[in-house]
This record gives C-alpha cells, structure tokens and sequence, in this order.
C-alpha cells in the first residue's frame, strides 16, 4: 500500500479480508490524521462517532510505523478487546509481526506468595472467602500469565482478592521466594520487550506518579500514545494528581501483620495487643459517621471534636505501633518491609489536619466500613500537560464522546492539551431513518414524587412493544429499584437488574434471553456492546447531572465562580451531555440496527439548555408522541 488512505479503500487489504467491507470516508479521515500526527509528534483529538471505526483508525498507523506505542483504554473490558480479538486479526492484515503485550495494574495478578501465606492460614472463617481461595488455589496450578480475570468464578470485587494479590506497599520485590515466578514481574518483562502495549488510564497514571516519586517504572516509556474512551482521562487524572488515606490501608496492614504475628512473632504478646488497639480505633473513627455509605465536606467534618479526636486516637495508636515495630525489627529483619509501610502510613494520617491549601477539595467518603479521605486538585491540567512535556513523543486522543454542542473544548481545557489537530467525525450510520428520540409529553418534573409511577407506565408501554428488547438506564440506585419493584409483577419478560450478579453475567444473560429488560446505573452507560434485535429500546430517567452535594463537584464551581465563570454552564452542563452521550450511544451499534430512545426529562424541551443537549445528539427523527414510538417498535423484526 503506498498509503494510508489505499490501505482503507476498497481494493485494500480490509476490503480483500473482511466479509462485506465497505470503505468510510470518516475513519479513512481519521487515520490520515493519526499518521500525520504520530509522524510528526504532535498532539491530536479526534471524536469519531459510533461505528466510525476509530479502533483499527489508529491502530493502523501505529503498527505500521517503527515507534514504540502505548495504547490506553478506559476499561479492561476494551483493554481485552483490544488485545484478543482487534490487534491479532489487524497483525493478520496487515501482516505485520510486531510483539504485543496486555498489561494490567499489578492488583490483576495473582500473587503466589500472598496465596500461600493464606492457603497456610486462611484469613476468614467467611465461606465465600474459603470457596473463592479454593478456585484461585485451583487457577493458580493452570495458568500462565496469573492474570485473574481468566480464573472462572472469580469475579471483579469478589471477597478473596485483597488475600490473593499484592500491593505496592505489601510486595516483597526482590526479597519475595516467588520473585522469580512473580506474574507482575513477567508481565512487565513482557511489556518492555513488546513493540505495542496495552494498558488502561489508571495504569498509565499510576505509572506517571510512580515515576515522579522516583520508584522503578510499571510501564516502559514509549514514542506514541493513543489514549481511546479519552472521555474518561480528565476524571480520572483527578483521582491520580490527588492525595488519599483510607482506613482500609490502615486495616490491610493490620492484617499482614497479624499474619505475621500469628507465624513468625506469636511470643510478642505487645504486638498483638498494639494491633488490636489500633483496630479498634479505626472502627471507632468510621462510627463517627452515618452508617449509611456517603460523602461530604472534610473542611467542615474536622470540626467536630468528636471526628478530630477519633483520628488522633488513629494516629496515637499507629504512633504506638511504630514503636512497638522497632523492637520487632531487633528480632528479625522480615519485619522491615511492614515497618516501612506503618512509617508511610503514619506520615500519610497527618495529613488529614491539613485542609488550607488553596485550588483543592477536602473530601470524604465513606464506605460500610471505610472512610476515605481526599485532596483533589480542582484543576488538573497544568499537571497533565507538564507530564506530557516530559515526553518526546505523539498524542491521540479520541473516544465518540468528546464535543459538547459541536465544541471540543471543553475536553481539551480539562487537561491542558493543545492539538496541531482537532476532529469532529460523524457516525456513518443513518440515524434519522434508524433510530426514534422521544421526549414523552404529560410527564411530571424530573424531581417530582410522581415520577417513578410515571416512568414505570412509560417502560411497560416500551416494554410491550418491543417485545422485552429494552435497556432502562437510570441516575440513581433509588430510581432504578423502585422502577424494578414496579415493574417485576406486570411485565411477562426476563428482568434482569443491576446488582443482582456481575455485569458480565448480566449482559451475557441479557443477549443470550434475546427479550429481556435490563436496569442499569452508571457502569451500564457505557463500555456495553449489544448489536442486533437484542436491544432495541433505551429508556434514560433524566439527564445525567451530577450530584449537586457532591463535595468535589460544590469545589469545583466555587472555584468557577472566584474564575469569574458560569459553573452551570461551563461545568455541570458539559459533564452531563457526556454523560447522556454515553448512555444514548447504547442503542445503535451497528449499520443495521434500529431502535428508539426515550428520555424522560422535560427539560429536554422545557428550558433553554436543552438545546445543547439535543444539538450533541446524534440526529434521529424526533417525536414525542408514545403511539409513534410503538408503531416504530412493533416494526422492528
């Protein structure tokens, strides 16, 4: 091929390889332009819309030229896709025989050691527990890479993890007998060796700070970075640049070393007894709070004497423990790596009287048993760009959901990026003959008391004639169970809701019904592919703003305000046409489906903002009569 443009055309190899290949003006766009970009170093944004193909857009250019590359997804679920079935069948292609690696962050790996240690003691008389470190003791005499997301049963969040993998603050390097079978270690080995390497944005962040604080490198440097889901970065870049103690760091190193106690130093009777003061602190200091999970104002929580002097008992008893741990250290030097941890630990807690430092938010968050504690910059892009400038490299940047109202700025401020290049690519599909946007009329307001009757009359009208078929996405746990409840005795279709088992199995559950309705919160969204008759209703409560007493969300436009900006407009309106973007970008997923979108906000059509949302939307024929709605459904095979 003599171009990237040929490359893409219909007497190319994609047109010769793949069934039923039709060239597209906007992905052949969008790979001139990441060649173009990656070629010359510089920095590109690209907003491909659904079915674009912007996946082999850039990964394309990226194997095809003698760079060292570094993609990034917001998911692993892309993460995999990328590595198992996308790069594989492009190699194929084009045959091209660059090494490719999938790396994780380390807590996707089991860890030999940690296994052992537990299966030795096991850790919890709680049967899930022991059943799950049966599966992975089973897993770990099969496998080659250690990567747990191919243990069966063993499920994101499940009870054994924290057992079964390690941490930085509890991992031996080195000095650990399973270091030279070390999956992490391997993985990273892997990585170095490999021309293109797949990762997520957590771990690329958690890379850069790693690298800043001077540690060794989780991730090799590279020439070209291509950042998919970009939509995700800014968020979570403020989790990374942010400084956190959490009660439970403090409860896994009581843990380790109560393991260590029970094995190595079980005639300490002192170290037993400092271990179980400072646990019981720690418990103390959470009950200081509702028990109900929440989140608020740190500023404001530190004033209360009961809530200060609750943390002083912490750091009084971990100051104890410290020195309890110096006479351990005289007796055997194993102890050292948990020595060191409790030192970081016990620094790390002080902080929490720190709360002054202009452009941040104090914050706190509360779990059934935790509290977190957080300084979150309020803006990140002066920290994003320094760290790109750290880099000799190109930058891509691209997700279907970057523009607001057909301006891309707003992402691009948030971190600081200044592109030779900006994209907007229209999704190829047919939206105005393939999908239906209804606003019902005679809804009540978004808050109203009424609403989960009326949006339980809604979806059973939906539900009915689409034959099942329908995904109802919702803001808030709350709406979505009373929408379940009011839904589980009147509709005669599988109802599958989230929470009742993983996403995963969900969704394998909802594709394999072929009629079912599913409810989902914020993880379902986006990162869910349904193509076909499967799904061919989405349902969206209201639009997506966020929290109004979120405490990080209050800094923020405070912050706008003192800016002398409009926090309405320049914050809560462009986080929500994101977030509804996602969600409307569930219902079409490939050049032959067809399907309706309802969303029952008013305010679509009520108030003047609404017409930002509507100018971000894809363009369907809009309606907002239900009868209209049905008839299209019913026409749907």
């Amino acid at each position: 091929m003599t171009s990237i443009s040929d490359l893409f055309g219909d007497a190319g190899p994609f047109a010769l390889t793949i069934k039923g290949y039709q060239p597209r003006a906007e992905q052949i766009s969008m790979a001139v332009a990441v060649e173009k970009a990656i070629k010359n170093q510089h920095q590109i944004v690209v907003e491909a819309g659904t079915g674009t193909g912007k996946t082999f857009a850039y990964l394309a250019p990226a194997l095809l030229r003698d760079e060292k590359v570094i993609v990034s997804t917001g998911s692993k679920a892309l993460q995999e896709q990328l590595f198992h079935r996308d790069l594989p069948q492009l190699k194929k292609i084009l045959t091209k025989g660059k090494k490719v690696s999938l790396l994780k962050g380390r807590a996707n790996y089991l860890c030999n050691e940690r296994l052992n240690q537990h299966i030795a003691h096991v850790p919890s008389d709680d049967p899930d527990v022991m059943h799950e470190l049966a599966m992975v003791a089973k897993f770990a005499s099969e496998t080659q890479t250690g990567d747990l997301a191919d243990c069966i049963g063993i499920e994101e969040g499940a009870k054994v993890l924290p057992y079964v993998t390690s941490t930085r603050d509890n991992c031996l390097g080195k000095e650990c007998a399973e270091y030279s079978e070390c999956y992490v270690r391997k993985a990273r080995a892997k990585a170095a060796e490999a021309d293109l390497i797949v990762v997520n944005h957590h771990l690329f962040l958690a890379d850069a700070m790693v690298k800043e604080s001077g540690f060794a490198e989780l991730v090799p440097n590279a020439t070209c970075y291509i950042f998919d889901e970009a939509h995700q970065l800014p968020h979570i870049a403020s989790e990374y640049f942010a400084e956190r103690v959490s009660t439970r760091t403090v409860v896994d190193l009581i843990k380790d070393l109560q393991l260590f106690y029970r094995t190595e130093l079980f005639d300490m009777v002192q170290l037993g007894k400092a271990l179980d003061k400072l646990n019981t602190a720690v418990s103390d200091l959470r009950l200081q709070f509702p028990a109900e999970p929440t989140r608020g104002d740190w500023q404001h929580a530190i004033k209360q004497d009961s809530i200060f002097r609750a943390i002083e008992r912490v750091i009084n008893d971990m100051s104890f423990l410290h020195q309890v741990l110096k006479l351990a250290l005289e007796r055997t030097e194993l102890i050292e790596p948990l020595f060191e941890r409790c030192v970081a630990m016990k620094a790390k807690l002080n902080c929490m009287f720190e709360v002054s430092k202009p452009g941040y938010s104090y914050w706190f968050e509360t779990s059934r048993r935790h509290l977190t504690f957080s300084i979150t910059p309020l803006n990140v892009s002066e920290k994003f760009a320094k760290l790109m400038e750290q880099y000799d490299a190109s930058w891509v940047f691209t997700s279907a959901t970057l523009s607001v109202d057909g301006k891309i700025t707003h992402f691009t401020e948030a971190l600081g990026l200044k592109p030779a290049e900006s994209l907007l690519l229209d999704s190829p599909f047919d939206y105005h003959n393939q999908a239906m946007l209804c606003v019902p009329r005679y809804l009540p307001e978004a808050n109203s008391p009424n609403m989960p009757h009326a949006l339980v009359t809604v979806a059973k009208q939906l539900i009915r004639a689409a034959q099942g078929r329908c995904f109802l996405l919702f803001t808030s746990y709350r709406m979505m169970h009373l929408v379940a409840e009011g839904l589980s005795q009147s509709i005669e279709y599988p109802l599958l809701v989230q929470g009742q088992t993983s996403k995963r199995i969900l969704l394998e559950k909802y594709i394999v019904h072929g009629n079912s309705v599913l409810l989902g919160t914020a993880s379902f969204w986006e990162g869910v592919d349904v193509r076909g008759s499967a799904l061919s209703c989405v349902m969206i409560d209201k639009l997506p703003f966020a929290a109004p007493d979120d405490p990080l969300l209050q800094a923020k436009m405070q912050d706008c305000v003192n800016q002398g900006g409009e926090p309405f407009r320049d914050i809560q309106i462009p986080q929500a046409v994101i977030s509804l973007k996602q969600g409307v970008g569930r219902l079409i997923r490939d050049i032959e489906d067809k399907g309706v979108l309802v969303i029952c906000d008013n305010r679509l059509v009520t108030r003047e903002y609404g017409q930002i949302f509507l100018a971000s939307l894809p363009p369907m024929y809009r309606t907002r009569n239900l009868n209209r709605v049905e008839t299209f459904l019913e026409s749907i095979k």
